[in-house]
């Protein structure tokens, strides 16, 4: 799972090399942060919102192939 976001997200920025995303298992929880150069960062969020909410909905449905709940978060 966080090999896919990694892989999606280094094919939408220009520095692929500061990209780096972080996994936190608690219980039935998983939460992927994600971390960027600052000038990539409105490229993961997108338009009013939109890429980062298809990143989202994309790794809430990778989770329930492991019968987990996945947040996703981009962090400073």
């Amino acid at each position: 799972m966080t090999d896919l976001l990694e892989y999606l997200v280094r094919k939408m920025v220009d520095d692929p090399e500061a990209v780096e995303v972080t996994r936190r298992d608690e219980d039935s929880y998983v939460d992927l942060m994600i971390r960027v150069a600052p000038d990539d960062i409105g490229k993961v969020i997108g338009k009013s919102g939109r890429i980062i909410k298809a990143l989202r909905t994309l790794m809430r449905a990778a989770g329930l192939r492991e019968d987990k709940k996945v947040s996703v978060e981009i962090l400073d």
